[in-house]
């Protein structure tokens, strides 16, 4: 468990956090989103005890940070952004010097590091010098140092950032493996990612929490979409100014075109699906539909939604 309660952050006159609260439950995977300098970073320095707060409590598994810094700190297995590593030794080296500084016991140690090593897919690379890996080998070579010691709370700092798709895919699959054993909370810019590996969304941007709820319902926050694609055979051009008979469409723009086929976008008013009144009047016009889609929305809109209200207060 993570709790957050009223956390400032200031650098000088500037406050990088302003008031933060929020509370992650056990074996919950939360997803941290906000654009560039929105605070994420801060806010998760504060979290694994690299910074202090200016104002605020931080609560780790009933530890607050600032009074049992160390059993705090215990709790927490931190992935830092850019991949910092030990180039220089192999990667069964490095997780074995994480499990020395997360004072492992010794006689559990060996079994400890082969037991991350299996978890994180390195197996085949574990005796290979960390500076001859891939990108992706290297993510997992640092998620496999949080992972040593078996912390029931994860901290990711972008972890998929820089990896190609076929990586990125591995890596998510990966995390959502870690779910039943960890708490994990994952900071990113990268909206898909957090769509598809998260149960919750904390949103944040310049400093402040603009919403915090479940992936579906955020997602909700642009279903009320008023945008159909339509795809059609009109040699005659009659579907550009269908609206004239459809009084609740608003604008038809034409996005697309090649011999024989346009793409339409069509916006329309008014809470009633027109898809059957447009099929209906397109039949009437000797207009022949390819297909017709009503816009989905996604993660992504929802977070500009957000963000841009959020900017408007």
């Amino acid at each position: 468990m993570i709790e957050l309660q009223n956390v400032t952050k200031k650098y000088g006159n500037f406050v990088a956090v302003n008031n933060v609260s929020f509370k992650i439950e056990e074996g919950e995977i939360v997803g941290f989103l906000g654009p560039n300098g929105a605070g994420k970073t801060s806010t998760m320095n504060m979290i694994t005890g690299f910074i202090e707060p200016t104002d605020g409590k931080i609560i780790v598994n009933d530890y607050e940070i600032s009074k049992n810094p160390k059993k705090a700190k215990r709790q927490i297995g931190y992935m830092p952004e850019n991949v910092p590593l030990y180039l220089e030794l192999t990667v069964k080296e490095f997780i074995s010097y994480m499990a020395d500084l997360k004072l492992v016991k010794r006689k559990e140690r060996k079994a400890e590091v082969e037991r991350v090593i299996k978890i994180t897919g390195l197996e085949e690379v574990k005796s290979k010098l960390i500076r001859s890996l891939s990108r992706g080998y290297k993510q997992r070579v640092s998620l496999a140092g949080a992972l040593v010691g078996n912390p029931p709370i994860l901290i990711l700092d972008e972890p998929t950032v820089g990896l190609d798709p076929i990586q990125v895919t591995e890596i998510r699959s990966l995390i959502k493996s870690l779910k039943k054993q960890h708490t994990i909370l994952v900071s990113s810019h990268i909206l898909s990612e957090i769509s598809q590996m998260c149960n919750k969304i904390i949103i944040i941007d310049k400093g402040t929490i603009l919403r915090i709820d479940s992936t579906d319902e955020i997602e909700k926050t642009t279903n009320d979409s008023t945008e159909i694609l339509v795809t059609v055979e009109d040699p005659d051009n009659k579907f550009s100014v269908i609206n004239r008979t459809i009084t609740s469409i608003s604008k038809i723009e034409l996005i697309e075109e090649n011999d024989k086929e346009k793409t339409y976008k069509v916006d329309y008013s008014g809470d009633t699906d027109i898809r059957k009144t447009l099929f209906k009047e397109c039949a009437k016009q000797d207009i022949t539909i390819i297909e017709m889609k009503k816009k989905q929305s996604s993660l992504e809109d929802a977070f500009l939604k957000i963000t841009e209200e959020g900017g408007k207060e």
